[in-house]
């Protein structure tokens, strides 16, 4: 900042200080219309599935504000930290490119622009939006220290983050949903903690250490096992389940299917993390050909089993049923 305006060279620091790059984790607001869409007569009405489509957009745009809000403030208190790491000391604030108060200032506006955005919305993803802020406001104050808690602080913030999904288009909450989110983005969580650890010991970074205490590649690795076990276990359990069977009837028999799609990425992104590559599912998208392809191949054949005319028969002779 300068004499009270923005230096148009600080332009690209302060957009990377917001990470639009991942933004892509907010999609998890975006899940339950997906599941919505396929109910009976719900696809016969545009002028509604319009509306829940933009509810559902505006809420994705909030926590997308939300979650830039915290990262701008995370990044000011972690700035000395991060000085220590190959990869973090790259960051706007670590790296001086911005002022730690420049960033909370940054991020205090992005979470009043994610509450208005909510607001437009549902009064229930105000409350989301509420909850999901003061989540990380306990996260940075300690909960981010302690070993496992962590992980788990940040995948109940997904957690909000696809409940706000549901209060935006007003349709139940499935505890399917909410178990499935939670254990894949705990997966997540621990395989960034494996990379932040892999790649500073390949640099050589002595001097970094890991806040919550995960300096022991064996406890990680079995963390990563239990977490990135249940994903799929849980997957496959929804897919089974009386639930999925009421809403989708044998097409739930074709999303079962996908399953081995689940286990590749779930395998990839351990293997990714072992080399201390980047976590990011967006990077991952991009270098990382066997991802790229199982992401794709699930969506075709989420689309097939929910959308397609006629598979209903197909599966029933597929599968003898």
């Amino acid at each position: 900042m300068v004499g009270g305006r923005v230096d148009t060279t600080m332009m690209h620091p302060l957009i990377r200080l917001l990470r639009p790059a991942d933004w892509v984790k907010n999609v998890f607001v975006l899940v339950p219309i997906v599941f919505w869409l396929p109910g009976a007569g719900r696809g016969s009405d545009a002028s509604v599935v319009q509306a829940k489509g933009v509810a559902e957009l505006l809420a994705f745009a909030a926590f997308c504000l939300a979650a830039s809000g915290w990262y701008c403030v995370n990044d000011a208190l972690d700035a000395a930290e991060d000085r220590l790491h190959p990869v973090k000391r790259r960051r706007p604030v670590a790296s001086g490119q911005v002022s730690a108060g420049g960033a909370v200032l940054l991020g205090a506006v992005a979470a009043v622009a994610a509450l208005a955005l909510a607001a437009a919305v549902h009064v229930g993803v105000v409350w989301a939006v509420i909850t999901y802020l003061a989540l990380q406001a306990f996260y940075n104050i300690g909960l981010k220290r302690i070993i496992f808690v962590d992980a788990a602080t940040i995948a109940t913030g997904f957690c909000i983050r696809a409940v706000a999904g549901a209060l935006a288009i007003e349709v139940p909450v499935s505890i399917w949903l909410v178990l499935c989110v939670f254990f894949l983005t705990l997966f997540l969580a621990f395989i960034k903690r494996m990379c932040d650890l892999s790649s500073s010991r390949r640099a050589g970074a002595v001097q970094w250490r890991p806040r919550a205490g995960y300096g022991d590649m064996g406890e990680l690795n079995w963390l990563l096992s239990i977490s990135g076990g249940l994903t799929v276990l849980m997957f496959l359990m929804y897919t089974l389940s009386g639930h999925a069977q009421l809403l989708f009837g044998v097409r739930a028999f074709g999303l079962a299917m996908l399953t081995p799609l689940v286990l590749i990425v779930v395998h990839r992104f351990y293997h990714r993390a072992l080399q201390g590559l980047s976590d990011s599912p967006l990077d991952a998208l991009r270098t990382d050909r066997v991802v790229l392809v199982s992401v794709v191949l699930f969506g075709i054949g989420v689309w097939l089993a929910l959308y397609v005319h006629g598979i209903d028969d197909a599966l029933r002779r597929a599968l003898l049923i």
